[in-house]
């Protein structure tokens, strides 16, 4: 019974159990991420414009800005970030799973003349080589939402493709008030929207895992046939210290944090965001 199903599933999951699908691939979704992230003045799926500007004038600063590198961006999601790095003369190449964005990306460097490398691809399964890029990008908070074995896996991967001396910046949430960031039941009936192109129902919700700083944000979809899909979001919280230790384990240095590149607005920009900077 279906009622029955959704009870179940609005009960407090086991840590990291997996929902039943996944968000980043589905055709109809991927286009609605698509258009969300190309609004310059909101910041869902990417920044505003204007801080996507700040953060990259903030990122080359501190690499000495007459230098050209060899950059990898991570979650590139349409080309944001990878463009304007191309446009300052350096060789960019962005991996993204989202084939809507990659499609998207590759249309846009082509039409403005940038050869910019892209691929479109999970960023957990590809080899990124070794010792071949001098910066390597995680923004957007993406590093908090893998799985401990994922993150260990892909910082393992990071560090064999950098350069000796390279540089590898990213961004996570901060561990502080995470009883604020919960968002309460929520639910939404539509003919269309976000989530289908067909009348759906959503049941939205969150978890606190406060031991393990950790938040679940769970959105349950039943469409007009009663079929019912489960999309989980783990999010991470970690403090300076949780950074430093994750990362010296595989053997990162000089590691440094910056709280005030982000304008403060919100629960998840200002202060709320850890940047870090850590070296091979």
């Amino acid at each position: 019974m279906i009622v029955t199903e959704i009870v179940s599933l609005a009960k407090k999951p086991i840590l990291y159990k997996k929902g039943t699908s996944f968000m980043w691939t589905d055709p109809h979704i991927s286009k609605q991420l698509l258009q969300i992230h190309l609004n310059p003045d909101i910041d869902l799926a990417s920044r505003k414009k204007s801080t996507i500007e700040k953060t990259v004038k903030w990122i080359l600063e501190t690499q000495g800005e007459d230098k050209k590198l060899s950059i990898l961006d991570l979650g590139c999601g349409p080309g944001l970030y990878t463009e304007l790095f191309a446009k300052s003369g350096h060789k960019v190449t962005g991996i993204d799973i989202s084939q809507t964005s990659i499609d998207y990306a590759t249309k846009s460097a082509k039409e403005k003349g940038l050869g910019i490398d892209y691929q479109n691809a999970s960023y957990l399964d590809v080899d990124f080589g070794q010792e071949k890029f001098e910066l390597i990008l995680l923004i957007y908070t993406d590093l908090g939402v893998l799985l401990p074995i994922e993150r260990e896996k892909l910082l393992a991967k990071i560090f064999k493709a950098l350069k000796k001396g390279g540089v590898f910046i990213f961004d996570v949430l901060k561990d502080s008030g995470l009883k604020d960031k919960l968002s309460p039941k929520t639910w939404e009936a539509s003919h269309a929207g976000f989530w289908k192109e067909t009348p759906y129902l959503a049941l939205s919700e969150s978890f606190l895992y406060e031991k393990e700083k950790v938040i679940l944000f769970q959105h349950t979809i039943i469409d007009n046939n009663g079929k019912i899909e489960n999309y989980r979001f783990w999010t991470h919280f970690f403090s300076p210290n949780d950074l430093s230790v994750m990362l010296k384990q595989q053997n990162f240095r000089n590691i440094e944090f910056r709280q005030d590149i982000l304008p403060e607005s919100d629960l998840w920009n200002g202060d709320n965001v850890i940047f870090v900077r850590c070296e091979k």
